[in-house]
């Protein structure tokens, strides 16, 4: 198993632990990421409180604060789905939004369920504060995020696909923004599974890149940033224990390659307290992080 396929699997058990999805979920969404029974079984123990098995989740229950907005955040721009040219004479998909005066431009990437509305509109904010963005969607290839009808399955294919191309498709994604905003610095930021591909990006020594935000994102082993160029902020969550437990090896590594970096860990919040359709998402924190993202942006992009 690869370190981002046991980071989706995780995700999945430590969900069941929070009581966000029952038991009976958590073991049909790892069968889709190829996990047996018995190691199905075995991470949702590993992950319980105490040993345990967690509590179940209520079925449909609503997610507080789903579908609001960022508080503070600027009229979002809406989106286009795009089509543009990726490596090996591949067309990947994505959702484009244009700022009218770009400060420069923004690569978004996704969480463990691909290209879906909440990322399209974190895209659209970023345009709506003057930086044009472009969310890529790294299930292109597999017929892009829509083509699933069930978003288990779409992390599961997430999980199957070689890390070369998830970066070569960012690497696209970086030359279609240089070519639809010609002369902007560019920056990326991720969420979660995307918050990880921050960090891959970097790590492939992407000299493009002037400003990254990597969301509580797991960093990849053995991670070495000695080709990158980017002022990095490095966001996390208090209580998330599992991601925080690479957070001072990502200092260091940023500290050995020379990095500008903030790293920042907001208190009493949880793993993708950003996202306003999720079960953990926190209004304020979000709030304070968005700000401090276009700071950080301000700072570095223009």
């Amino acid at each position: 198993m690869s370190p981002f396929h046991r980071y989706l699997a995780e995700e999945i058990a430590v969900d069941h632990a929070e009581g966000i999805i029952s038991r009976r979920e958590a073991l049909r969404r790892l069968s889709l990421l190829g996990l047996n029974a018995a190691a199905a079984s075995a991470l949702l123990a590993a992950c319980a409180p105490g040993g345990g098995e967690g509590r179940a989740a209520a079925p449909g229950r609503p997610a507080p604060g789903a579908g609001r907005a960022t508080p503070g955040a600027a009229t979002p721009v809406p989106t286009q789905d795009i089509t543009f040219p990726g490596p090996q004479g591949r067309t990947l998909q994505g959702a484009w939004a244009p700022a009218r005066q770009p400060r420069g431009a923004v690569l978004v990437i996704h969480e463990n369920r691909g290209l879906t509305d909440h990322i399209r509109s974190v895209a659209g904010r970023f345009a709506g504060s003057g930086y044009s963005a472009l969310a890529v969607d790294l299930l292109s290839e597999e017929g892009g995020t829509r083509s699933f009808r069930d978003p288990a399955q779409a992390t599961a294919a997430l999980g199957k696909v070689p890390q070369e191309r998830f970066v070569a498709d960012m690497k696209a994604g970086i030359d279609e923004l240089t070519r639809r905003v010609p002369g902007g610095e560019v920056g990326a930021v991720g969420f979660c599974f995307g918050g990880g591909m921050v960090w891959l990006l970097l790590a492939s020594g992407e000299p493009r890149l002037s400003a990254a935000v990597p969301f509580y994102g797991p960093l990849p082993e053995h991670a070495d940033f000695s080709g990158a160029k980017a002022a990095v902020l490095a966001i996390y969550a208090e209580l998330d224990a599992r991601v925080n437990a690479t957070r001072e090896a990502a200092r260091a590594a940023l500290e050995r390659a020379g990095l500008p970096y903030e790293i920042v860990t907001y208190p009493g919040v949880n793993h993708a307290f950003f996202n306003d359709t999720g079960p953990r998402y926190d209004a304020a924190a979000a709030a304070q992080a968005y700000r401090r993202v276009l700071d950080w942006f301000a700072r570095y992009l223009g």
